[in-house]
């Protein structure tokens, strides 16, 4: 399939998908979202893609939901449009690979929400980052599921009644991005962490990922039950034998996937 309103290229080890409506501000309009879930089911199958950044084209990352969809509709198309929506959310998290955010200018909305899904999150420090439906009668109930789960029930409250925005350097503090940097250094930044996570077993980050992901929200014995059976199902794959062995013969592991 052909994508007008998203881009995939692949530098080495690494794979960016790019929102390429820069006119619309990047906004999630339906046609995106159902090329942004067809394109992850395809990234999630190549073996030659380790690490995968989502960034946006032109002067902000994403500004949330395409609002002209959003008025006069049925039932039927929110519906469509919103679990389309619900549905790459999910898919980034069940994706093999660890999916970076590479954020500037603003994520508002369903912009935030795809930040708070990613599994790590780099912003230009001039970035703003809000929840700001309840400002014109639209409150942001999908974007607070990633939200809460990444910031907490208070933060996630007053972002979400409020629609006040807030800072790059305030999201770092509640945990909605790792790193805010200087504009000439998101670039760099973003590709040094995938560079440093990609050198992994893509296996164990694989495993990694879905044993994390499996046992976040249980309580703590449910969460040790799943972790115990992940890790020693993850002792009888080849690149954990060859990991063990590289480290006690003191040479860099082999990687080979399995």
């Amino acid at each position: 399939m052909d994508h007008i309103n998203i881009t995939f290229d692949i530098e080495g080890p690494i794979g960016t998908i790019t929102l390429n409506r820069p006119e619309k501000r990047n906004a999630l309009s339906l046609e995106l979202l159902e090329e942004f879930s067809i394109l992850l089911a395809s990234v999630g199958q190549r073996q030659d893609v380790k690490v995968v950044i989502v960034k946006g084209k032109g002067k902000v990352f994403c500004a949330g939901h395409d609002i002209s969809e959003l008025v006069d509709g049925k039932m039927v198309d929110y519906k469509a449009i919103f679990g389309a929506c619900v549905e790459v959310m999910e898919k980034i998290q069940q994706l093999p690979q660890p999916v970076i955010a590479q954020v500037h200018g603003v994520a508002t909305a369903a912009g935030c929400q795809l930040v708070a899904a990613c599994d790590l999150a780099v912003a230009e420090e001039d970035t703003l980052f809000g929840t700001p439906g309840v400002k014109i009668g639209l409150f942001c109930t999908t974007p607070a599921v990633p939200l809460v789960r990444a910031i907490g029930r208070k933060r996630a409250l007053e972002m979400l009644f409020t629609g006040d925005m807030i800072s790059a350097r305030q999201a770092q503090q509640y945990g909605l991005i790792n790193k805010a940097v200087n504009k000439d250094q998101l670039e760099i930044e973003t590709k040094a962490l995938a560079e440093k996570i990609a050198q992994a077993s893509p296996l164990t980050l694989s495993m990694g990922k879905e044993a994390f992901y499996n046992q976040v929200n249980l309580a703590d014995s449910q969460a040790y039950d799943c972790a115990k059976e992940a890790i020693v199902t993850n002792l009888f794959a080849e690149d954990a034998r060859e990991g063990l062995c590289a480290f006690l013969e003191k040479r860099k592991p082999v990687w080979k996937g399995r």
